[in-house]
């Protein structure tokens, strides 16, 4: 088998015919004819595709490349492209398509490799022309490309030849090697995507990773099923590894396949150690993973290169074209070019609008690069412009959520001028809660760079998907290093503000004891420094722990503290937000009272400070609580009212955990109003929207459903007495 470009078979003689070349509108046509005259078909050779040893099924990539092929309009060849990046396995599918299509192109199949990423670089169309012209007897053959793309064109204007380019470089090496007519076939694969065929009618098939069956059977056919099932999870571990890239696998099976006595944990054990995955997948020094992603590589521009080498030493799982501009500080529309750039070299996945991601082995290798050929400053420079980046508008995002929150200053070394992408407070928690892993490495990013304002600042921006999404372990991870990054930078203020907002997060995640100990450690601070409005913080989260662990005489206490210090420096709010408490308190109590005051009291004084000074997502939590407060009085009717209302509030604000607990005081109410098929269509909602963050709290519905009163017989699906 050749894969040189001269992989076109021995040159085809035509036996008892002459060959005569004639002008017809500009370009050479040949006739063909037998020695009575009569129009000859070109006996074209058979030329074997290429087999590739990563093969595995792709069944539903077959269908949709013959269901491309029954796409074409009737005046013209089929032209399909299959694009993907290295290692994907364009090759082997597309010749095992052309295989099985060979009844139907009884005049032969061509082959011919492109080298669109040759170190000697691309095949000329000329080169190539040549070659597939004398394969079919035609000689000699003429100088000119446009010559020659005329007689090939002519020459196979009438038969039924399918022709393979694998490893086209561009849209513009292709173009002259199309075939004219209707009987034909034409595929080229390509680690780019071809976009510029498009006017020339072409079809596309982007081919995609394997999945983890598909990779399994591949493993298995390269080291044997049994070996595969006795060491099933290093197998797993082993595909995972590899990410579902066929050339990885393939270069894994053989590395298993020639040390049979070797277990496969060791290559697993190899391929962990991040930077070595690439050079591990390699088979005595030749074709890898490495040099195909090498190749693709080099042929990028200078600016795109830049990108690639920059974006994989980023915090970001995925990358969006703020980002890129950030990084390599260039206008937002360039970013979006040099995207595209990446994406129709395959280097790069478009998964979504505005948004991209690498390839675990790809990300390997763009990492590597940019090692080798940033320089520190620029890396650390790039690196700044994004954390930079995505403190303003995580900062933009609280503004739209908590607008009358307190928000610590904020200093940038790289002042962002990106358009926002949100413009409104549903956006904005979209885009937190979508960026939330990106958004914790680059708090993990900038404390390792030493930038401790930077870190802590980026936490405090976070607020707003802390409070409404509740999401417990980033909470409290992100806020262990803002609480290092504020007091290796000395910054008491910082300090206060880490230690209160991280023990909210202690208590929304159940650990009281954890809540109450960084609460007193605020409150110590706060005293130190005289700062009024921060004790009170502290002191009402000490309160409102004391009363989730049950302990409603400590928690009355310090809660009534928070309020008299806080109504003394003028801070109505806070007072407000200890009163919910208070009521919360009073619901769960005898009568639901406290203090000799009904619960629905606490909840109207505080809703209506709420909306006095302009905080509509805390009104809500009153007007939820003091709904629930109404039904548990009797007025079923009315807190039914009320909670809906706070339900419609929470669901336009994206507030997750506000829309389950809401749902949830619905089914409490139902149930006890006797409306068993209201309380379990309740608590069946609020446990599906508690499972995406709190096991504990689903299992909890879950418990109230099994309790629940079945629902009365539908009396017209009962039976005639």
């Amino acid at each position: 088998m050749h894969r040189d470009g001269n992989a076109i078979g021995g040159s085809a003689r035509i036996e008892g015919s002459s060959v005569q070349a004639g002008e017809i509108h500009g370009g050479i046509h040949i006739h063909a004819r037998d020695p009575a005259g009569r129009p000859a078909r070109l006996p074209v050779p058979r030329q074997l595709l290429p087999v590739s040893p990563h093969f595995t099924d792709r069944e539903g990539d077959l269908a949709a490349l013959n269901g491309l092929r029954t796409r074409r309009p009737d005046e013209s060849t089929p032209l399909i492209v299959v694009s993907g990046p290295a290692g994907i396995g364009k090759t082997a599918l597309v010749s095992r398509w052309l295989r099985g299509l060979a009844e139907q192109f009884p005049d032969g199949q061509l082959y011919a490799d492109l080298r669109g990423h040759s170190a000697d670089g691309p095949a000329a169309p000329s080169e190539v022309l040549g070659q597939f012209l004398r394969a079919l007897g035609i000689g000699p053959v003429p100088a000119g490309l446009g010559e020659q793309t005329a007689l090939w064109r002519s020459v196979t204007a009438g038969l039924r030849v399918s022709v393979m380019l694998d490893n086209a470089f561009s849209a513009a090496q292709v173009r002259p090697l199309l075939t004219d007519g209707r009987t034909g076939l034409i595929v080229a694969t390509s680690r780019h995507r071809l976009t510029g065929l498009r006017a020339d009618g072409a079809l596309y098939h982007q081919l995609g990773l394997l999945d983890p069956a598909a990779a399994e059977e591949m493993l298995s056919r390269g080291v044997g099923a049994d070996r595969v099932r006795s060491e099933a999870r290093d197998a797993h571990r082993l595909i995972a590894l590899c990410g579902g890239l066929p050339l990885a696998l393939c270069l894994a099976s053989a590395r298993l396949a020639s040390r049979p006595r070797q277990p496969m944990r060791s290559l697993v054990e190899s391929l962990t150690e991040g930077r070595r995955r690439l050079a591990a997948l390699t088979i005595e020094g030749e074709s890898s993973v490495h040099h195909a992603l090498d190749a693709s590589y080099a042929v990028l521009a200078d600016d795109a290169a830049r990108l690639y080498r920059r974006l994989a030493l980023l915090p970001a799982r995925t990358v969006e074209a703020r980002l890129a501009a950030s990084a390599c500080a260039v206008p937002l529309e360039e970013a979006e070019q040099l995207l595209d750039a990446l994406v129709e070299a395959n280097l790069v996945e478009d998964i979504g609008p505005d948004s991209y991601r690498f390839h675990d082995l790809v990300r390997l290798h763009a990492a590597e690069r940019g090692r080798a050929e940033e320089p520190p400053e620029a890396r650390s420079e790039a690196l700044r412009r994004v954390c930079d980046w995505y403190l303003a508008t995580a900062t933009e995002a609280q503004r739209y959520l908590s607008p009358i929150q307190l928000t610590l200053r904020r200093t940038y070394v790289h002042p962002p001028e990106l358009p926002c992408p949100f413009t409104d407070s549903s956006g904005a928690l979209g885009w937190l809660d979508g960026h939330r892993l990106d958004l914790l490495a680059a708090v993990h990013a900038a404390y390792e760079e030493g930038w401790d304002e930077l870190a802590w600042q980026l936490v405090d921006a976070l607020w707003p998907l802390f409070h409404r999404l509740r999401h417990h372990e980033l909470w409290l991870e992100a806020h262990a290093v803002g609480l290092q990054a504020a007091r290796r930078s000395k910054d008491r203020v910082a300090e206060r503000q880490m230690l209160n907002s991280g023990a909210i997060g202690f208590s929304v995640a159940g650990r009281v004891d954890d809540a109450i100990r960084w609460f007193s450690w605020s409150l110590d601070a706060a005293r130190e420094a005289g700062d009024a409005r921060d004790e009170g913080q502290a002191l009402h989260g000490i309160g409102s722990a004391h009363r989730q662990a049950g302990r409603f005489p400590e928690a009355s206490t310090f809660l009534h503290q928070a309020i008299e210090t806080w109504e003394a420096v003028g801070y109505p709010r806070g007072a407000a937000l200890s009163r919910i408490v208070l009521g919360e308190m009073a619901l769960e109590s005898p009568g639901a009272t406290w203090n000799g005051r009904p619960a629905a009291e606490y909840f109207d004084r505080a809703r209506t400070t709420l909306l006095a000074v302009d905080d509509p997502y805390d009104a809500a939590r009153a007007l939820a609580f003091h709904g629930r407060a109404r039904a548990v009085a009797g007025a079923y009717e009315d807190g039914v009212s009320e909670l809906a209302a706070a339900l419609l509030v929470f669901e336009e604000a994206g507030a997750t955990p506000w829309q389950a607990r809401v749902l949830e005081m619905l089914g409490r109410s139902a149930a006890e109003h006797t409306d068993p098929r209201t309380a379990r269509d309740c608590f069946v909602r609020a446990r599906d929207l508690y499972a995406r963050q709190s096991p504990s709290d689903a299992q909890r519905m879950t418990d109230l459903l099994a309790a629940a009163p079945a629902e009365p017989a539908d009396p017209e699906g009962t039976a005639p007495g």
